[in-house]
């Protein structure tokens, strides 16, 4: 009889571990892949699509990768480019900077940062839908399966499309 409680006991333990292990993967899954930008919507109104806005931003094995080159209001080629490392849980999502450029769109030098910080944002999940804020860059991002936007408020909206 003990050895039956023990055993009930271990495989209920045992379950549980695996069961925390899925979620932990299915977390990471959220954001793994290939991601593409389809449209910008700026504050005034203003939509751009390919080719007056183009970006692509992977999250892979731990890995944060993102570009986007759009053109300014004066028609001047502007761009951000980043790479960081990352970690997400239940609760969390951890950012390490490694670098990033950013232009403008000025005329003036692009703004290198080589860094590397690391930053920790809190997640909010309801049901399929994932929501926090980039802990370097301006935007919020609520994942909702194969769709992402990117919201920092008064520049920008941008309309994401995970193409892997």
């Amino acid at each position: 009889m003990i050895s039956r409680n023990l055993r009930l006991r271990r495989s209920f333990w045992f379950a549980i571990a695996l069961l925390l292990l899925g979620c932990g993967i299915a977390q990471a899954q959220e954001l793994e892949g290939a991601w593409k930008l389809a449209m910008r919507k700026l504050p005034d109104g203003t939509t751009m699509v390919p080719p007056a806005v183009q970006g692509a931003l992977a999250w892979q094995n731990g890995q944060l990768q993102r570009i986007v080159f759009w053109h300014t209001p004066e028609g001047k080629l502007a761009s951000f480019s980043g790479v960081s490392t990352y970690k997400t849980s239940g609760t969390d999502y951890s950012e390490t900077l490694l670098f990033s450029i950013l232009d403008d769109g000025s005329g003036k030098a692009p703004a290198y940062t080589l860094t590397t910080e690391t930053k920790s944002v809190s997640v909010t999940r309801e049901g399929g839908r994932i929501a926090f804020k980039l802990p370097f860059d301006p935007p919020s991002v609520v994942i909702e399966d194969k769709k992402m936007t990117a919201t920092a408020e008064g520049q920008f909206v941008d309309y994401w499309e995970r193409v892997r």
